[in-house]
């Protein structure tokens, strides 16, 4: 279901399935929207096997319909934070998504608040000092996603990622780039219900 979420004065679109379970959010990359979660079919996926969702328009996005921008920080991760307390009725350590942009505000996300996982694709700004300091506390599964035609994010970056980061999974798509989760969407759709299921024990 789409609606307008109208919080902490900004107005966006979110797509929500909200069913009982650990509700997984998205979070897109800094060109793109909700809508390119629903081009590759995650939502329909999650839609027949019940499992919840919110994937949220979000304030840094360039090409969304998430008024006001904002790139800070604080403010996006405050929003998020608040959008999943507001759709699912309080508190509640969701799954992460994170794409590029949205993977560096999910890392954000899980230093500040509970997780119960995180998938990030060629998320950006991993090796920033003060998430580094808090990498040692996850300790929840994390899936990281690299294109190998990603020419924005480094490999090496990935896989230093993935050393500093407890029970994490580096997973290579070949001949994807930067999205890579779209150019290999039935993969994608298989690694994150992966994630998902050894989230949730």
């Amino acid at each position: 279901m789409e609606k307008k979420l109208n919080l902490n004065d900004y107005k966006c679109p979110v797509l929500v399935n909200k069913v009982p379970g650990v509700p997984i959010v998205f979070l897109h990359g800094l060109s793109y929207s909700i809508e390119i979660w629903q081009r590759i079919g995650i939502t329909d996926l999650l839609d027949d096997k019940c499992v919840p969702y919110l994937a949220l328009d979000m304030p840094y996005g360039e090409k969304n319909f998430c008024k006001p921008k904002t790139h800070d920080v604080e403010k996006n991760v405050t929003f998020a934070y608040d959008a999943i307390e507001n759709i699912f009725g309080g508190p509640i350590a969701p799954i992460l998504v994170g794409a590029s942009i949205g993977g560096n505000m999910a890392l954000h996300f899980a230093s500040r608040f509970p997780v119960k996982g995180l998938v990030l694709i060629g998320p950006a700004r991993t090796l920033e000092e003060n998430l580094v300091k808090a990498y040692s506390s996850f300790n929840f599964p994390s899936t990281i996603i690299w294109g190998s035609e990603d020419r924005i994010i480094a490999s090496e970056d990935m896989r230093t990622l993935a050393d500093k980061l407890p029970n994490s999974k580096l997973i290579i798509y070949q001949d994807a780039k930067h999205s890579a989760y779209k150019d290999n969407p039935e993969r994608f759709k298989r690694d994150l219900l992966e994630l998902y299921v050894k989230a949730e024990i």
